[in-house]
């Protein structure tokens, strides 16, 4: 059980608390207990993980030098493109619910990718959350079905109401059991445009659903 505080969010950066983590950390069970497909979502290699880098951002995503490209103001995300998994998604809003948890993107669209509105910006200086449904309980595979299967390098568009197209790279992508989802890491502020998707995954069983979610970690290199 997640404690029960929660934590204030600001445009400019975004560390969450752990219970607002509750739907990270619950989502395979809510989502997916007696999906009916037998398949299971890709899962990031080893290869995949964080840069050990020193220096003192290190301890916080372990990517890269900071890239030449200055952060935007805010603005509203319209939708999220991944080309290498050919995802093309309109992005939704995500907020609290009343015992301070992230709620989840609406189970009957599959295709939607949620985005926490109280947070920053995808494109903004921080760290922008967005989620997605892996696959839903009838075994429908969801807007990040395949997140797993991306790799360093691929590029994550979002489309923004002030007409500019926000392009991330991908830096890493890692799993995560459930019980030692790393809080800190995953959502710690950052003066860069960064972003994060986050999925379930890490092993599915049909009793308590997936065990652990998937993160993509992604850094601003481009604006279109």
């Amino acid at each position: 059980m997640a404690p029960t505080h929660t934590t204030k969010a600001s445009s400019s950066s975004f560390i969450p608390s752990a219970r607002l983590l509750a739907w990270t950390l619950v989502a395979g069970t809510v989502l997916v207990t007696g999906a009916l497909h037998d398949e299971q979502p890709p899962q990031p290699s080893a290869g995949q993980a964080l840069f050990p880098l020193s220096g003192p951002s290190a301890h916080r995503t372990g990517t890269p030098a900071d890239p030449a490209v200055p952060p935007l103001p805010p603005a509203q995300p319209l939708r999220l493109r991944i080309p290498a998994i050919n995802v093309n998604a309109p992005v939704t809003n995500l907020h609290l619910d009343s015992s301070g948890a992230l709620e989840p993107p609406p189970a009957d669209h599959p295709n939607l990718a949620g985005w926490y509105s109280e947070g920053t910006a995808p494109g903004s200086a921080g760290t922008a959350i967005t989620a997605g449904h892996v696959d839903l309980r009838t075994g429908t595979p969801g807007v990040f079905y395949l997140l797993g299967a991306l790799t360093k390098g691929n590029t994550i568009e979002i489309s923004r109401t002030d007409q500019r197209t926000a392009v991330f790279t991908v830096d890493a992508v890692e799993v995560y059991d459930k019980e030692r989802f790393p809080s800190q890491k995953v959502y710690a502020s950052s003066e860069r445009a960064e972003l994060r998707l986050i999925t379930c995954g890490g092993g599915y069983a049909k009793q308590t659903g997936y065990r652990g979610n998937v993160v993509v970690y992604a850094t601003l290199t481009a604006v279109n």
